[in-house]
């Protein structure tokens, strides 16, 4: 046969045995075009990702090959990997591609990336285990990922920070959830510096998660070969015929074409046809011709062709000899058969791989299931003796244990538990292995059923950890009123995060009825988890009601109980207006609290976090950051990674309000990362809600706007509290960006006409100031004039602010009819506002107090007042408004030099630019300086976005070489 065939099928280009590599590609020009224009657009320092997307041996790999090929050429690095189709392990084409590149920086990572990011990457990474082992025990699993999606793209700019850098992953339709979780994260926060990503898949194999990115990615088909570029390919010592029958059999695929020209003479399916009709991946024809060419071997190649297939995608000699149960040097000289016959082609050093994984395939089918499942066994069994990690074991255990069997058992868990905080998907795979050979042995698969519904949780697959929670409860006894009753608890939360709030009550009313003595433990436990789904629905009421039936302790009840209950009873009576009553609940809960130890908020995190919320409606700044932090700590370290979107958009909200909007935005961006990963329409409402609000003050309009359009696109529950914020966050981003009209529609909407509202008091109170300002600046004084009615009606004696929020509310009604009593107004919020620590909200009314000065021709008051508006937007990092307090400075004939929003220092930077700029200067990489700076990585980068525009330079060596030159 033509040998020039064998080099369009996808394998990869090292030379075999004979020495010969695979030619030049025939056709394919428009694919070679478009990665030279990628390869152009990643040299001038952008980051690009491409798909290849073909059917199996349409040649993907060989032009990935290609793609490494031109690199080299360019001197750009080129990194490969592969994902493969036994042995679905955890970052396995990532690891595939960079872990040896990391063996020889190993020692200098710690420093260039920080502790930290060295010590998560040390858990994916072997190369980097005894150099940077770390510490990551105390993050949860989703937020575990999200620092490790973090650290390997901070790697990857490492890696491509004097070269750039190519990294080629092949065959990622196998890829486990993760490396697929990683990529989605790549593509959202793309690596800076010059660099391409290039992937290739089987569309048809594709999860719909992968399917869904590659559409974000520049995405190449990989078609058949025509006819014609057959005939090229086959040569012309093919004849006109046999080429015809060989492009209609093969349908232009290249791999089958390859598979059917090494058959010789014959054509076609064992009956004479050429119908490709599939059996599994593979054409009758094509299954018929890689049975032929395994058939021509010896039997002691064949025997080591099968059993390097169960082996490993790359094989070693001496670990297929165990597995064949043959001679060493009986497997070396089979294995030098199969390399002559191209059947497998060295890879490393000591090491082999089949031609293509479709070849490894038929030689994996081709074996008999019974000895299949033996000689997982035996390697099973050879790893063990090795010591290998539970992680190499369990493939192979899963596919050998038999039921009962309590080492395998012992295995697929130890495994899953390895893995559950960077791939929980593949923990909860082993443990769905594990549970699949526990014997009829009740308390067993009670307890991993439990372990498996939050792995599923954690791993975004919320349904079906809905569906083994829901199992549990079917396996429990009716009278095991304790477990049912945490059970219930556990579906219910994942019911609310699937947004089926209605099923989560319905479930909790089942169960509750179940229980004769309604006084007893795991009744109140059930209650209590009803009254927080009451406060998602803003029905304080009910919430009320229930409370009312439970006292505040009781015999048999467990310490956390107690704190639960006392978590969630200032909420209720806060809404109902009884603000004394709240503070009073509050301040008994915040003393519990205090004196309780972690384990027992990990208890009830679901609900102790309403604690949290209470303190910042009603203004406790102080005491609901130390709660938060206190919440995230224990989400960290107990897993409970459904949470943290919550407490994290608590803690955004808190800062936000006490105008501390970096770090703020910081919290926010981390909070939307783990919802993403969590996959629940909620979580990411929460999370988004707070990162528009965060972005729209500080007066990056275009990205709240954005993030306010896509909190639209979720299912945002009727009803639901987090929905109505979310419509107010997008309505203060509409009027932030000067789409006043827009805005004022969804802040009313939000609002519920002010009929049935969702929101919170404050809130409420805090709408109407925004829309009397909106119809204060469309000269609208009667309307706005409404809306300071309305305010006075909602704010509630006893909390200060919303009196605050009331005044500022009708100075800005006042400022065209009496701006004398307007600025008086104003100026008794902004001490209001500013004593409870709103700095950004007593600004603005400092602002409007300015404002009315100017109206009424008190310039001198005017100036104190609009100065101190703007230095207060300065500190806060308030573009917009301290924009808005700039122009009202000028006009009163206050000269302000270039407003940029900050204070203007060395070399016109900001005091926070300047900060960033020096410790470039001092060679810190951007993790290093968020870590000296208490910044995220993305604060990082906008800093250097702006430092590159004012210094006019655009790279690292250029601020270097302007800060050394005179300011």
């Amino acid at each position: 046969m033509d040998r020039r065939v064998g080099g369009t099928t996808g394998a990869s280009s090292t030379a075999g045995a004979t020495g010969e590599v695979d030619p030049p590609l025939v056709g394919r020009r428009d694919v070679l075009e478009g990665f030279g224009r990628l390869l152009d657009t990643a040299a001038d320092g952008t980051c690009r990702f491409v798909g290849l997307a073909g059917d199996p041996g349409a040649g993907k790999t060989r032009l990935l090959d290609e793609l490494a090929a031109e690199a080299a050429r360019r001197r750009l690095p080129a990194l490969s990997g592969r994902a493969t189709e036994f042995e679905e392990m955890p970052f396995g084409a990532v690891l595939d591609a960079l872990d040896d590149r990391l063996e020889t920086i190993a020692k200098e990572l710690p420093e260039r990336l920080g502790a930290p990011a060295a010590g998560l990457l040390a858990t994916v990474f072997p190369a980097l285990s005894v150099a940077a082992p770390g510490d990551v025990g105390t993050m949860a699993p989703a937020t575990n990922r999200y620092h490790l999606y973090r650290a390997v793209r901070r790697l990857l700019e490492e890696l491509a920070a004097s070269d750039g850098l190519v990294l080629v992953l092949d065959d990622v339709h196998w890829a486990d959830e993760s490396t697929v979780e990683l990529l989605d994260h790549l593509t959202r926060h793309p690596p800076r510096g010059r660099m391409l990503v290039a992937v290739a898949y089987r569309p048809a194999q594709a999860s719909p998660r992968l399917a869904a990115l590659m559409e974000t990615a520049t995405r190449i088909p990989v078609d058949p070969l025509s006819e014609a570029e057959v005939g090229e390919l086959l040569g012309p010592e093919v004849s006109r015929a046999r080429r015809s029958a060989l492009y209609e059999a093969s349908g232009g695929n290249p791999f089958y074409l390859d598979a059917l020209a090494r058959m010789g003479t014959g054509v076609g399916t064992p009956d004479g046809t050429g119908e490709p009709t599939e059996i599994g991946e593979l054409p009758h024809a094509v299954r018929a011709a890689l049975g032929m060419e395994l058939s021509g071997l010896s039997a002691t190649a064949l025997l080591v062709a099968r059993a390097a297939a169960v082996v490993a995608d790359e094989f070693e000699p001496a670990l297929v000899a165990v597995t064949a149960e043959t001679s060493e040097d009986g497997t070396l000289q089979a294995i030098n058969e199969l390399v002559a016959r191209d059947v497998v082609r060295p890879a490393a050093p000591g090491r082999f791989r089949f031609r293509h994984p479709l070849v490894r395939h038929a030689a994996y089918e081709s074996a008999a299931a019974g000895w299949r499942h033996a000689v997982h066994a035996r390697i099973a069994a050879r790893l063990a003796d090795l010591r290998a990690p539970a992680t190499a074991r369990a493939p192979h255990v899963e596919r050998s244990a038999r039921i009962g069997d309590q080492t395998a058992i012992a295995t697929l868990v130890e495994a899953a538990r390895s893995v559950a905080a960077q791939a929980p998907a593949t923990a909860a795979h082993w443990l769905q292995e594990a549970l699949r050979l526990v014997p009829d042995t009740p308390d067993m698969r009670l307890a991993l059923l439990l372990e498996l519904a939050r792995a599923q949780a954690v791993s975004g697959r919320i349904a079906e950890g809905k569906d083994t929670a829901r199992e549990l409860l079917r396996l429990l006894p009716p009278d095991d009123f304790a477990r049912r009753a945490r059970a219930a608890r556990l579906c219910g939360i994942m019911e609310r995060q699937l947004d089926r709030p209605h099923e989560a009550r319905a479930l909790l009313l089942d169960e509750l009825r179940r229980i004769p003595d309604t006084q007893a433990p795991a009744a109140v436990e059930l209650r209590v988890r009803l009254v927080t789904e009451s406060l998602m629905r803003s029905d304080f009421r009910a919430a009320q009601a229930v409370l009312d039936l439970m006292p505040e302790n009781a015999d048999g009840w467990e310490p956390s109980l107690v704190l639960a209950v006392a978590a969630v009873r200032p909420m209720p009576a806060y809404a109902a207006g009884l603000i004394d009553d709240a503070a009073r609940y509050a301040t008994v809960a915040a003393g519990l609290m205090a004196v309780s130890p972690d384990d027992h908020l990990a208890d009830w995190l679901d609900t102790d976090i309403w604690l949290g919320w209470l303190e910042l409606m009603m203004g406790r700044y102080a005491d609901a950051l130390q709660h938060f932090g206190r919440f995230l700590t224990v989400a960290r370290t107990t897993g409970q990674s459904s949470m943290l979107p919550h407490i994290m958009a608590g803690q955004a909200q808190t800062l936000t309000m006490l105008g501390r909007l970096e770090e703020a935005a910081a919290a926010a961006e981390e909070a939307t990362e783990v919802a993403r990963l969590l996959r629940s329409s909620e979580s990411l409402g929460f999370a988004m809600t707070q990162q528009c609000l965060a972005a729209s003050w500080s007066g990056d309009h275009e990205s709240a706007v954005r993030l306010g359009d896509e909190l639209v696109g979720l299912r945002l529950g009727r009803g639901e509290w987090w929905a109505a914020m979310a419509r107010y966050a997008r309505g203060m981003a509409l009027i932030h960006a000067g789409r006043l009209d827009e805005g004022a529609e969804q802040l009313i909407a939000a609002c519920g006409d002010f009929n049935d509202p969702q929101l919170d008091p404050g809130t409420l109170v805090a709408c109407c100031e925004t829309l009397a300002d909106v119809d204060a600046t469309r000269e609208r004084p009667r309307d706005a004039t409404g809306w300071a009615d309305r305010a006075d009606v909602l704010a509630r004696p006893g909390l200060e602010t919303n009196g605050g929020f009331a005044m500022l509310a009708r100075a800005h009604a006042l400022t065209a009819s009496d701006p004398d009593l307007a600025a008086e107004q104003a100026q008794a919020a902004a001490a209001i506002l500013d004593k409870g620590g709103m700095r950004i909200h007593a600004g603005r009314a400092r602002l409007r107090a300015g404002i009315a000065y100017t109206a009424a021709g008190e310039r001198t008051q005017a100036r104190a007042e609009l100065g101190a508006a703007a230095e207060t937007f300065t500190a806060c990092g308030a573009r917009t408004l301290h924009a808005q307090a700039v122009r009202a400075q000028r006009k009163v004939g206050v000269r302000v030099p270039g407003a940029t929003g900050r204070a203007a220092g060395p070399h016109g930077l900001s005091r926070r630019e300047f900060e960033v700029a020096t410790l470039v200067a001092e060679g810190c990489t951007n993790q290093q300086i968020a870590e000296r700076l208490f910044l995220s990585i993305r604060t990082v980068e906008t800093h250097l976005s702006h430092i590159f525009a004012k210094l006019g330079v655009s790279s690292r060596v250029g601020i270097v070489s302007a800060l050394n030159q005179n300011p």
